[in-house]
């Protein structure tokens, strides 16, 4: 365990809590960041979590000894304590509280049971641990198709600079009811930041050589429409861009992702991304957007 100099605890917070993922590499340190502001935008708590586990687990004729133990127990709370410091100077101290955490467990699994507790987990896309236990991109897209809250997976950047903060947030929207819950929180994320929000629908995952009729945008703009319907009335204060693209889903929202500070997607879904399932684009979105990126489930019986 590590102390932060606000609380520790062993136990999950009874607020409203984010989770962040940290392994000492310069990518967590990112996810450390953007989660200090993230918790900071929702008045809720941080608790930050490093494990120390090799990437098979121990094997136990060779469990470490005791002072391995406690030499792994304080480089854990070297990178908990650097995360939380971070985090700290991103949150402006409007956080709830901020908490650490060094477990043995192994990460993914440890991640994804928390998950259910949790309003967010939070980790970088790639990195590696001071153990060179594995690389973290490995954690994200584990966490990515397993959590049960939505994951933010933070990139190159956290982009909480003067100039990113007031770029829009940018959701993808396919149509189906799927995508729903990533659309109210792309909303719900640019009412707090006082940004715009871009909604990106694409009529067809197509070749040049095979064009649809020349009036496709017109029911492509009334699917796009129809799911915007609601949303727009509950945060009239967001200014909504409709970009209603004949592009592959993937490229057409990483070309609007560059001018945002923020992606939301769904994790799978039809529609509107024509046959392509939504998965597949956020598992491509994953490795290849730069800007942070959430993921978030359809609610699902546990």
């Amino acid at each position: 365990m590590a102390r932060d100099g606000d609380s520790n605890s062993t136990k999950e917070p009874a607020t409203p809590t984010i989770l962040a993922a940290v392994d000492g590499s310069a990518g967590a340190y990112h996810a450390a960041a953007w989660a200090g502001a993230e918790a900071a935008l929702r008045g809720c708590a941080l608790h930050i979590l490093t494990s120390m586990s090799v990437a098979g687990g121990f094997d136990p004729d060779m469990a470490p000894s005791l002072p391995e133990r406690h030499r792994c127990s304080r480089e854990g709370d070297q990178i908990v304590g650097e995360a939380a410091r971070i985090a700290r100077t991103t949150s402006g101290g409007a956080a709830a509280a901020i908490t650490t955490e060094v477990t043995f467990e192994l990460i993914a699994p440890a991640l994804i049971t928390r998950s259910r507790q949790m309003q967010m987990l939070v980790v970088g896309s790639r990195g590696m641990g001071a153990f060179q236990r594995g690389l973290l991109g490995s954690v994200s897209t584990a966490v990515t198709h397993h959590a049960h809250c939505p994951v933010a997976v933070i990139h190159t950047t956290s982009a909480l600079d003067a100039v990113s903060v007031g770029k829009p947030v940018v959701v993808g929207v396919d149509g189906t009811g799927a995508s729903a819950p990533a659309v109210a929180l792309a909303f719900d994320e640019a009412s707090r930041r006082k940004v715009g929000l871009v909604a990106v629908h694409t009529w067809s995952d197509i070749s040049g050589l095979d064009l649809p009729a020349a009036d496709w945008g017109q029911p492509a703009r009334a699917v796009l429409a129809e799911s915007l319907a609601g949303y727009q009335e509950r945060y009239p204060e967001v200014e909504v861009e409709r970009v209603v693209a004949l592009d592959r889903p993937v490229r057409a929202l990483l070309d609007q992702s560059e001018y945002g500070q923020l992606l939301v997607v769904g994790s799978r879904g039809r529609g509107g991304f024509s046959s392509m399932m939504l998965g597949s684009t956020s598992t491509a979105l994953l490795h290849a957007v730069d800007i942070p990126m959430i993921i978030v489930r359809a609610p699902r019986p546990d």
